[in-house]
């Protein structure tokens, strides 16, 4: 017999199923509650409230886990290619070496974008916030390929809607990146690799041929793999519920980049660089800092340490911290910014106060440091994050077509004005 709960509202009382995830998560199901009873459910920011069952990603924050379609996300970043993980995130599998051939050429003769998208560049203000562009360009993308608009259609025409998407978003994100500096843009290199072509397009130059360093290569693939997907953050449920309504995947992804330019949810890598400069300007004591962080009647917070779901450590940030020291130690950076970083991560992991808090460095804190060495502005790191996020934003946007789940309608609890009746402008 399956499990049960009993509501009692009343003198009535309800049986609410209880259904069971793969790893033993238990969900009370209400989505009949108002029927039966006329009553909804309140959970301000749907702290609590499960909106939807998926197959991608599982996160244990009290554990400290992390896993893609079941596979542990430490094997991924260490044997794994950024695109290789972007095909298991979509079609559920990782490919076989025919399939991931197959997929690699399709997705490389899709990397050119509209030419007449130059013209969006042009238009756009010279200090114009890169997130903004980003948002925009890929919404317009819709415009360019307007086959994408049709809601019923078939596994194979949506399939070349990711495909274009996946191709074309990291020639967008590079040629934002070249505009903030003045800088000729730089077309693709088929021959290269997903995350090889990118680096080429952002720090390639039209006058000499730019070798790119295997070590930022490999950071920059681990970087991407790490922030490939995180279950139903604000971005990715932003990203369901604009697709809920039958809109094209472009719309819908760049309804997420939007919600992920919000500095609460994609902005913690840059906050980071933020505090450190702000650390460098009072004179670079971090001493001074962490015991600000430390004084409960001090408001100031260390930007980067702790994380809103990992209540143990982000197994992320244990992946990617070898990934910044090799970045600092092989490329010479000469960064105070940085010096100060190292001092707060040497202090914070061997500082009782942070130890007990369980306050480690977490994913953004090393991302922010290595984005800082690469010598990206700190305005382009939320961009970044939506490169790496995009495959998560692909796959959640393609189980809720593939489900059928209807239209997301959040209900709310009406606490404005009673009836009242309209009064003649001249007698008020």
């Amino acid at each position: 017999m399956s499990e049960t709960v009993s509501l009692n509202i009343g003198d009535k009382q309800v049986k609410l199923p209880v259904i069971t995830g793969t790893e033993n998560e238990k969900a009370i199901d209400i989505s009949k509650i108002r029927a039966e009873t006329g009553y909804i459910t309140l959970d301000p920011g749907f702290k609590n409230t499960g909106a939807t069952t998926s197959a991608i990603t599982y996160l244990d924050g009290e554990e400290g886990i992390l896993r893609y379609r079941g596979y542990p996300i430490e094997e991924l970043a260490e044997k794994s290619s950024f695109l290789e993980v972007a095909y298991l995130l979509i079609y559920g599998e990782l490919p076989t070496k025919s399939e991931f051939i197959d997929f690699q050429n399709k997705v490389s003769r899709h990397t050119l974008i509209h030419e007449d998208m130059k013209k969006f560049f042009e238009g756009f203000p010279t200090k114009s916030h890169p997130m903004g562009q980003l948002s925009a360009l890929v919404g317009a993308l819709s415009a360019f390929y307007p086959e994408s608009l049709n809601p019923d259609a078939t596994e194979e025409e949506d399939n070349l809607t990711i495909i274009k998407l996946l191709a074309k978003f990291p020639t967008i994100v590079s040629w934002i990146y070249k505009k903030s500096l003045g800088h000729p843009v730089i077309y693709p290199k088929n021959s290269l690799d997903y995350v090889g072509n990118y680096l080429n397009m952002t720090f390639g130059q039209l006058t000499e041929d730019v070798e790119i360093d295997p070590i930022v290569s490999s950071a920059m693939n681990k970087l991407l793999i790490l922030h490939a997907d995180h279950e139903q953050n604000c971005s990715t449920s932003t990203v369901r519920i604009v697709g809920s309504s039958n809109a094209n995947l472009f719309t819908s992804i760049s309804a997420g980049i939007s919600a992920l330019w919000g500095p609460l949810h994609g902005g913690a890598n840059q906050a980071v660089i933020e505090m450190l400069e702000k650390i460098k300007e009072d004179g670079g004591d971090s001493e001074k800092w962490l015991a600000k962080a430390k004084d409960k009647n001090d408001p100031f917070r260390l930007m980067g340490f702790g994380h809103r779901v990992y209540k143990n450590f982000d197994p992320r940030a244990k992946i990617i911290k070898k990934a910044c020291d090799d970045i600092l130690n092989n490329l010479g950076v000469k960064d105070p910014v940085l010096d100060i970083a190292k001092k707060l991560e040497e202090t914070a992991l061997n500082d009782s106060y942070f130890v007990d808090r369980k306050l480690y460095p977490n994913v953004d804190f090393y991302s922010g440091i290595i984005y800082r060495a690469l010598g990206f502005p700190t305005d382009m790191f939320t961009v970044l994050f939506a490169l790496g996020r995009l495959p998560g934003w692909i796959a959640q946007w393609k189980e809720m077509r593939t489900n059928k789940e209807p239209i997301g309608r959040p209900r709310q609890i009406y606490t404005g004005e009673g009836k009242r009746h309209f009064v003649a402008l001249k007698d008020r």
